[in-house]
């Protein structure tokens, strides 16, 4: 059994790992940790894990991390980079779904998080875990940076078009919505239901803190630099990542897009490309680790549209970083994950 320890674990990402893990057949949860509920039950604070996870939660420094054999990180940015270095001397193997990981440059992450970065040697050996784009190296990691919600659905809606170099890639859109949860458990005025409810607005134009991770990731696949709008906007629904990615065909490029993606995706477990002319909905993936895609030709002009939906919480965050998880002890990747969305 693999002994799991969860740091930060009331938050949405935290309790989300929990669900998960808690019916994973190789998993023994060992501890979870929060400051600020020590010595209150999973049960009080989730009923809805009641008779599911006996566990209390414990301060950090009296939580036996060590013992473990993988942590997760669903805390806010810069915990994991101050505990990480001296779990991974331990042994302990690590999956940080903060941001803390994830941009392998330091300055660009004390750009975008106004947090200078305390082990940046730590990041050449950081595998960013997308694993339909580094499913090899994450079978050997140690340390794992699992993406943001956007970037999940961005890079898998674009891979494709791409990676086979028959788009624009100066010029690409992505416009995205996102559920509330996607904004944390922590309470804010603007996210009450009374100033969200019947609304919906853009935020964060002129610059997200997702949009290096997206560019980062775009850039991988291409090999060249990448011009990215990226607007993302906030929905008046709990979960969900909807994202509309706009791109130009080059000249002369009359490829078939639907086969192109159905090809791309064919052995990916947790990527559904949906036949030609769907409309996927965020109600189709909610509590799934699965991301459907759309592809779109309007008019069969030279712009391609691509529709991407995940579960933030899910595919967006916690299930990705079991499915990483899966990987890293060599185990069968769906394991664990293999539950169909919720509806209604």
């Amino acid at each position: 059994m693999i002994k799991v320890g969860i740091v930060g674990g009331t938050g949405y990402t935290g309790v989300e790992l929990l669900r998960i893990l808690a019916r994973h057949p190789k998993v023994q949860l060992q501890t979870i940790t929060s400051r600020g509920a020590e010595g209150a039950t999973v049960a009080q604070m989730y009923p809805s894990l009641r008779g599911v996870v006996d566990l209390t939660f414990q301060a950090p420094d009296k939580a036996m991390l060590e013992r473990c054999d993988v942590v997760f990180f669903a805390t806010p940015h810069g915990v994991a980079m101050e505990m990480a270095p001296a779990l991974l001397k331990m042994g302990v193997r690590i999956v940080d779904l903060s941001a803390d990981f994830r941009l392998q440059d330091p300055e660009t992450y004390r750009r975008w998080y106004d947090h200078t970065h305390t082990c940046p040697e730590l990041l050449a050996e950081a595998v960013y875990g997308l694993p339909e784009l580094l499913r090899s190296r994450l079978r050997n990691a140690k340390l794992v940076a699992a993406p943001g919600c956007y970037p999940t659905a961005v890079q898998l809606g674009f891979r494709p078009l791409i990676k086979a170099g028959i788009v624009d890639i100066d010029h690409l859109i992505a416009d995205c919505k996102s559920g509330v949860s996607g904004a944390g458990r922590a309470a804010k005025v603007d996210m009450l239901m009374a100033e969200m409810g019947e609304s919906f607005k853009a935020y964060g134009v002129p610059g997200h803190r997702h949009l290096p991770e997206i560019r980062q990731g775009l850039e991988a696949i291409t090999g060249q630099s990448v011009g990215l709008t990226f607007v993302p906007h906030l929905l008046p629904i709990i979960r969900g990542i909807h994202a509309t990615l706009y791109a130009t065909l080059k000249p002369g490029m009359g490829a078939d897009i639907q086969q192109l993606y159905e090809t791309a995706y064919a052995a990916e477990p947790f990527v559904d490309v949906l036949p030609a002319g769907s409309h996927p909905a965020t109600s189709s993936v909610r509590g799934a680790n699965t991301c459907r895609i759309a592809v779109h030709r309007p008019q069969n002009e030279n712009v391609v549209v691509i529709l991407s939906v995940i579960d933030n919480l899910v595919k967006g965050a916690s299930g990705q970083a079991v499915q990483c998880m899966n990987l890293m002890f060599g185990l069968p990747e769906v394991m664990g994950l293999e539950m169909p969305a919720l509806v209604p």
